[in-house]
């Protein structure tokens, strides 16, 4: 089977949807290892995986659909999330303009898992729903067999008219068994071309440890794969999936692979990082040996002296903070889980040890959050001294107890959810606080924070080259003025 996975232009709007976290529109890009792992385990399989990125290509639509009555793949895979729903289908309606019915589709990914029926659009084109990796394992020798698929787990389709949703497949239970992301598809000049602005070192790429996150916070919207995994979980079991880890060595493996490739640092996927010492000091250790950049994300309560000190040591540039709200209504209010003193905690722990301290602080999380609230989070932050925030609005997701919240009581601005860009766009009014009122302090506090001599200052000497410089530019001007 010749497999293509397919990243359209941009088609709809004038701005690239980010497809890894899956919330916001591109600020840089981001190597899409979930969708590379599905490609890597269909190599495995024998077949013949394609990968086409165009929108790193720079292509257009008219050079798209040049492209799109050329091309011969048997299967065209599209992995979308919530921002990109529009676009993609835009892009499948192309795909059947010069394909016809000689390919067949596929859809992946978290939007599709939580609106299975938009997508299941005719008999040629294929939904695969939560943890997608042996469902497209399984559909892709079904298709090369010719068989039949109304056993197929994790599976909608579209039959004699009739939208079916046959049943959950169940997680993964042992992550080794998956192979590394097929980063090789990607074409050179691109896979060693990215870079992170809060690494300031390239060439970069993206790994993922584990799956999931075990805590309750009503808004949590995990990355695209883990929140794909959770909304199909949720359905079956209502309640979050169990935490699935690779092991020490499946994990040693690939970023010594990465290291001998060339790579210089890495970004982890992870929707938390840290969990127990002994797994925390293995993989740091790993890391300080093969003298690589790294940062991943965690929950302030996790970040402890011990795992601190070893990961700075190791080359740890940044742990990435999910803050909120300096404000404890809030956070008990949003179930975090955490006290105003953890976050204080853990960003004086990363001040201690050199790392370049990154919060998120989400603004609307609740009908506590006032204009007061969030000047204080401001005034706070100042006072912290951290180097970089992400202040964003939050968007009650459909499948999060937040959205159950907001209809229940009225607060979507105009009667139901709508993918929007998060650090620029607010779907919810509360009483004491706008839509406009959001969208006018988020743009307020970005500018006030990153446009200020304290943070041009603490960030200039961090670029090693002019292209990691550069690269920091555009995600800026595009997070304050695109």
């Amino acid at each position: 089977m010749r497999i293509t996975f397919l990243t359209p232009p941009i088609l709809v709007g004038d701005r690239a949807t980010e497809r890894v976290a899956g919330c916001t529109y591109t600020l840089y890009p981001v190597p899409n290892i979930y969708e590379l792992t599905v490609a890597a385990l269909l190599e495995r399989e024998g077949h013949d995986v394609r990968y086409k990125e165009t929108v790193l290509e720079g292509m257009k639509r008219p050079q798209f659909e040049q492209w799109l009555a050329r091309d011969d793949s048997d299967v065209v895979c599209f992995y979308t999330v919530n921002l990109g729903i529009e676009n993609d289908l835009v892009a499948h309606e192309l795909v059947r303009k010069h394909r016809g019915d000689q390919v067949t589709i596929v859809f992946e990914g978290p939007a599709p898992t939580q609106f299975p029926e938009r997508f299941a659009l005719d008999e040629r084109t294929f939904v695969v729903r939560g943890e997608p990796d042996y469902t497209m394992r399984d559909l892709m020798q079904r298709l090369a067999d010719d068989q039949p698929v109304h056993d197929l787990l994790g599976l909608t389709y579209t039959e004699g008219g009739q939208i079916k949703h046959n049943e959950m497949r169940p997680l993964i239970k042992n992550l080794d068994e998956l192979p590394f992301p097929a980063r090789h598809l990607i074409p050179e000049k691109f896979r060693y071309g990215f870079s992170n602005p809060k690494l300031g070192v390239s060439p970069y790429t993206a790994v993922a440890t584990s799956r999931n996150c075990p805590h309750q916070c009503i808004y949590c919207v995990p990355s695209s794969l883990t929140f794909a995994r959770e909304l199909e979980y949720k359905k079956c079991h209502h309640r979050k999936p169990p935490i699935s880890m690779r092991s020490i060595d499946h994990v040693r493996a690939e970023l010594e692979m990465l290291a001998a490739e060339g790579y210089k640092s890495i970004s982890f996927q992870d929707d938390n990082w840290i969990w127990t010492d002994k797994r925390t000091l293995e993989l740091s250790a790993i890391l300080e040996k093969l003298g690589m950049i790294w940062g991943c994300q965690s929950r302030a309560d996790l970040v402890t002296e011990k795992r601190v000190e070893a990961m700075a040591r190791a080359g740890c540039r940044y742990i990435d903070i999910g803050v909120e709200s300096f404000n404890q209504d809030i956070l008990d209010y949003v179930k975090k889980g955490l006290t105003v003193e953890d976050m204080i905690n853990a960003i004086q722990l990363m001040k201690k040890y050199g790392m370049h301290t990154k919060i998120n602080v989400l603004l609307g999380t609740s009908p506590l959050e006032t204009r007061e609230t969030i000047r204080a989070n401001e005034r706070f932050i100042k006072e912290l001294d951290v180097d970089q925030v992400m202040f964003s609005i939050t968007s009650p997701f459909p499948g999060t107890e937040f959205y159950d919240l907001a209809k229940q009581n009225g607060w979507f601005a105009n009667g139901d959810y709508h993918p929007v860009d998060v650090q620029k766009e607010a779907i919810t009014s509360f009483p004491r606080l706008s839509k406009y009122e959001l969208e006018r302090e988020v743009l307020r506090a970005n500018r006030r924070f990153f446009l200020s001599p304290r943070f041009i200052r603490k960030n200039l000497h961090r670029f090693k080259t002019y292209k990691d410089f550069k690269a920091a530019s555009v995600a800026l001007y595009r997070k304050l003025w695109a």
